[in-house]
């Protein structure tokens, strides 16, 4: 898995791993910070709200969605 970072979480009790990109553990790292949890409660609550979808690509398409709102951006106002 070339260009991929692994993390171990723990999820419902459950050791597993997370492989993602470095671009998208910044991201979830940002999401995080700016809440005040640690990221592993981050994608504990990730993980509660995926359904179906696989925790990897949910944990990406909310990072993604966090990005493309501006999330952790301070906006100047013109």
């Amino acid at each position: 898995m070339p260009g991929l970072k692994k993390r171990s979480v723990n999820l419902a009790g459950h050791a597993t791993s997370v492989a993602l990109e470095p671009e998208f553990w910044a991201v979830l790292e940002t999401m995080s910070k700016e809440r005040r949890i640690s990221l592993a409660a981050l994608i504990a609550e990730l993980d509660q709200r995926r359904g179906e979808s696989l925790l990897a690509s949910y944990c990406r398409l909310s990072a993604l969605a966090y990005a493309q709102s501006g999330g952790g951006l301070k906006r100047k106002r013109a």
